[in-house]
């Protein structure tokens, strides 16, 4: 692990992004997916499941305000805990109680995360205000001691940090940093990140290495990455060495969470270490051989173990999440960029076992997995953690969203047959089509988050260098020690390679400009990587070059140079997998750029088993509309076999009938917005 290569996001106001895919995309959040969740998160969404969150908030901060007036305890519970199974008919006339999951305190922190990173590119003075009501009712909820937690202030304050393997509250304290750190940074405003602080300030004097102090660590991580976020930002180590506490505790023996179930009269129901690779606390962090367990816990966790071995130097950290990440990619990833293959759990499966239909691949999960693919560009600038993170945003995170911003998919799944997901209880969790909104509504406000703040995944710097990771059509700030250089780019992906990039030097460091600016842009693996054919530049006549772990390294007199052109060719590849994904054997998928495409209904007709791709033909691209949505769909040559339904439910074997077909694949993100229809990405092979 090598300092020198280090590097860091841009500040999101240093990036105004003019790209038009991305920039519709950010919109869409702005104008349409935060408001529609402020609404959701307020229960005024008919027939969508209600959220309870700001009930639940402003139920604490009036029983914070009695408390005030009347002078009485609340450390017993006031009011009795009523989950779901006892919801009232009419979520606008519910009692002073909590209602909801554990942990629906973390929808508002992640949807004012999105709302402070809006902000920050596209001020909008009703929306702040919006949010500093909100921002009121939050912190009027807190206690004197600094705690912030709902459930507990609502239920009972005597059982905090009993249960922290399943109820969350370190889980809402990270997201509460999170949250607060974005909208401080965007509107200057303290009063939530205040109230974020004096929380993580009552966890760290709860939890440590010090004599008396709590010795757990989060039943689902976050808090881990975010309070390295809040070190970062303020410089207070407590911060850092709570962390790191957190990281350094997981996995010991005894386990922690086994004194909890004690305290609870549970007996362990399962065999030893097994019991808590669903927390990834089975064993020690930097022994952890392999990513297991709930995948979208296992992401968060490695973010934060990516994020502390960077801080803190460690490299015993650092070579664990090298080891995690080959397991994740070689051996536990969708071609969509899916990860979490079973329901169980919503857990990563054993290698290779990659099913398509009965897949979980989280939305949260792959929003997780982009958040710790820029951790390690941050540590090493290698094309192939910016591959993955691409390959995820373009089409399992952008699938979780319908493409008018009103719909949701937790589940993404390969493949769907409609009459199975309500019929067949091994596929009930797979929806033929978006949810308005979901009880336990990780995904959505996860979405708002990523991609209202997608810039600072696109570029990170160091202090003479700025990384091109994904290709989005911005205008760029480079702070150079007291001078600016400002990089223009432009672009047409995900449709098509073309790349300009315009470097504009000043003329305080024209003369020394060799030695004071290098921009690192990266050839894509699917482009062909470091070979020769995977990319033509143009205008580059005046600078050295050189190609490093898949990134094209360029510097010299850019006074002297004008406009790059960078083309990537986009062509179409079939892919088939590794012969031990066995449900993907004498199956191929399509890929064009970064794009991934499925066969849908609605193009092709139904009974898609039936549907083998001639390989050999050749394909073309075609301009096409999903729903208001210009996209590239690609038009390929296949062949249906004729149904055979009258010859008994078995029969002898005989050379199928066929007939030759025209096909239109459309990319992944975009099925089911058309309605409820078979779908499928990896289709049989000719």
């Amino acid at each position: 692990m090598n300092q020198e290569n280090f590097s860091r996001p841009l500040s999101i106001r240093n990036v105004q992004v003019t790209d038009a895919f991305w920039k519709k995309e950010m919109e869409l959040i702005r104008k349409e997916v935060v408001p529609y969740q402020w609404e959701a998160l307020n229960d005024r969404i008919a027939d969508a499941a209600p959220s309870f969150c700001m009930h639940n908030f402003k139920t604490a901060a009036k029983q914070n305000r009695e408390k005030r007036e009347l002078g009485r305890d609340f450390s017993e519970p006031v009011y009795t805990f009523r989950g779901f199974e006892a919801l009232p008919e009419n979520p606008a006339h519910l009692e002073d109680q909590f209602y909801g999951f554990v942990f629906q305190d973390s929808d508002f922190y992640k949807w004012i995360e999105a709302v402070g990173y809006c902000l920050a590119w596209a001020p909008d003075p009703e929306l702040e205000r919006i949010a500093d009501e909100a921002v009121e009712i939050v912190c009027a909820a807190q206690q004197e001691d600094g705690y912030l937690d709902t459930y507990y202030i609502l239920n009972g304050k005597d059982k905090i940090f009993t249960n922290i393997r399943n109820h969350h509250e370190l889980y809402c304290l990270g997201h509460l940093l999170e949250g607060a750190i974005a909208y401080y940074q965007s509107t200057g405003k303290r009063k939530l990140l205040d109230a974020a602080c004096r929380f993580a300030d009552y966890v760290a004097s709860y939890f440590g290495e010090e004599d008396g102090k709590c010795k757990g660590y989060p039943g689902h991580e976050i808090a881990e990455m975010a309070l390295l976020r809040l070190y970062e930002l303020t410089g207070e180590e407590k911060y850092r060495n709570l962390s790191c506490f957190f990281l350094n505790e997981r996995g010991k023996r005894p386990y922690y969470f086994d004194s909890e179930e004690e305290a609870q009269n549970e007996k362990h129901k399962d065999a030893e270490a097994l019991r808590y690779q669903y927390y990834q606390a089975h064993l020690p962090v930097r022994e952890q051989p392999e990513a297991v367990g709930h995948a979208v816990r296992a992401v968060y966790l490695y973010s934060g173990m990516t994020d502390a071995a960077r801080i803190t130097g460690d490299e015993s950290l650092y070579e664990a999440c090298e080891r995690i990440w080959k397991d994740v990619v070689e051996k536990k990833l969708y071609i969509t960029g899916g990860i979490g293959a079973t329901r169980h759990g919503e857990a990563f499966s054993y290698a290779y076992n990659l099913p398509n239909d009965t897949v979980y691949a989280e939305t949260c999960a792959s929003i997780g997995l982009v958040f710790w693919a820029r951790r390690m560009l941050e540590i090493c600038p290698d094309a192939k953690y910016a591959d993955v993170m691409e390959q995820a945003l373009y089409n399992c995170v952008l699938s979780g969203m319908a493409l008018d911003g009103k719909s949701f998919f937790y589940v993404n799944p390969l493949e769907v047959e409609p009459k199975a997901c309500h019929e067949d209880e091994d596929r009930s969790h797979v929806k033929p089509v978006r949810q308005k909104w979901f009880g336990c509504a990780c995904c959505p406000p996860n979405l708002a988050r990523l991609i209202s703040s997608v810039s600072t995944y696109a570029y990170t710097e160091r202090e003479d260098t700025l990384f091109v990771h994904l290709y989005m059509g911005s205008t760029v700030r480079k702070v150079l020690g007291r001078n600016e250089v400002t990089v223009r780019v432009e672009s047409g992906f995900p449709w098509n390679g073309t790349v300009a990039v315009a470097v504009e030097v000043p003329d305080a460091i024209k003369e020394r400009a060799e030695e004071a600016f290098t921009l690192a842009l990266r050839i894509p693996g699917w482009a062909g990587g470091e070979e020769k054919e995977a990319f033509s530049l143009k205008g580059a006549e005046h600078l050295k070059q050189r190609i490093q772990d898949g990134y094209l390294y360029l510097s010299g007199d850019w006074s002297r140079t004008g406009t790059l052109e960078l083309t990537f060719p986009m062509e179409i590849k079939i892919w088939q997998a590794d012969t031990r994904v066995r449900r993907d054997l004498g199956k191929v998928a399509v890929t064009r750029g970064p794009i991934v495409y499925c066969m849908e209904e609605a193009d092709n007709g139904s009974n898609l088993h039936l549907i083998t791709l001639d390989c050999e033909a050749a394909g073309e691209a075609e301009d096409f509309t999903v729903c208001g949505e210009k996209v590239k769909a690609l038009l390929l040559r296949g062949f249906r076999q004729k149904p055979v339904t009258d010859k008994g439910l078995y029969y002898p074997a005989q050379k199928a009938q066929k007939e030759c077909v025209n096909l239109r694949l459309i990319p992944y993100y975009t099925w089911a917005n058309r309605g409820e229809n078979e779908m499928t990405v990896w289709i049989r092979k000719e």
